[in-house]
């Protein structure tokens, strides 16, 4: 059950029940690419764009506070890299706890439905979603369909992830876009949770805006757009435009107008 102080907090990372959540939790996957050396002017741009809310790791905490502008801050607890045996093998990297300490208004911890790591990381979120519910902080489930011979793109797995994720206590659910909003309904129907997608690698702008616009007219509550938008080279601009349908139910070409991008008539 959503508790006063869940539901609350639920209020900072989002606005009416949509979410655009910009992820820079990617330093410790990737390393500092672009977008990440500087964070502070990021985390800066972003939230004044339209953001609701930022996530990092702990460790990066000092660093968004006076640049968040007011945004919600939400702490991941588990990782991997990129270099490392496993990229699928999250660890966990922190505790609701220290979350709170750090100032977070929720916490994030991400699962690969399918992978050989599956029934680890089910526990470890399951002891995270328990955990949480004793503070009323909300939890955002990043659980993706991934592993051996698992379609991460197929409607019925991101389904079972979704769900995999309100039966173990999430709040929110961010999962991968299965290419349309068709087939995106079902995901979404398959959970009562608010389910945001991922952004993945950059597209163009067009195509980083129609997939939000797909994934909105097939049930979405937003997304969790991470490189898509820090590494753009006006992470601002693609942001006010995301917000656009996001927020304001925009049409791709209007959120474009928005964002300052030249549309083609």
């Amino acid at each position: 059950m959503t508790t006063p102080g869940t539901h609350a907090r639920l209020g900072r990372v989002g606005t009416a029940g949509k979410y655009l959540v910009v992820p820079m939790d990617h330093g410790i996957t990737l390393g500092a690419v672009q977008g990440l050396k500087d964070i502070e002017s990021t985390i800066d741009a972003v939230t004044r764009a339209g953001a609701d809310a930022v996530l990092t790791q702990k460790g990066i905490a000092p660093r968004v506070h006076d640049n968040k502008n007011d945004a919600g801050y939400v702490v991941h607890l588990n990782a991997s890299t990129t270099i490392g045996p496993d990229t699928n093998d999250k660890r966990l990297t922190g505790t609701v706890e220290e979350a709170i300490r750090a100032g977070a208004d929720a916490v994030s911890f991400h699962i690969n439905v399918g992978s050989d790591h599956e029934p680890a990381q089910i526990e470890d979120l399951s002891d995270v979603t328990d955990v949480a519910s004793r503070f009323g902080i909300p939890v955002l489930a990043m659980a993706y369909a991934r592993g051996p011979g698992v379609d991460s793109t197929d409607p019925e797995s991101l389904g079972h992830a979704v769900r995999l994720a309100e039966e173990l206590g999430a709040d929110l659910v961010k999962t991968g876009y299965s290419g349309d909003g068709e087939s995106f309904e079902h995901v979404c129907e398959s959970t009562r949770l608010p389910v945001l997608i991922a952004g993945g690698a950059k597209g163009t702008d067009r195509e980083t805006v129609g997939m939000v616009r797909g994934a909105m007219d097939g049930g979405a509550a937003g997304v969790s757009m991470g490189r898509s938008i820090f590494q753009h080279d006006d992470p601002a601009a693609i942001t006010a435009a995301v917000s656009a349908v996001v927020h304001d139910d925009a049409s791709v070409d209007e959120a474009l107008e928005r964002g300052g991008f030249v549309v083609e008539a």
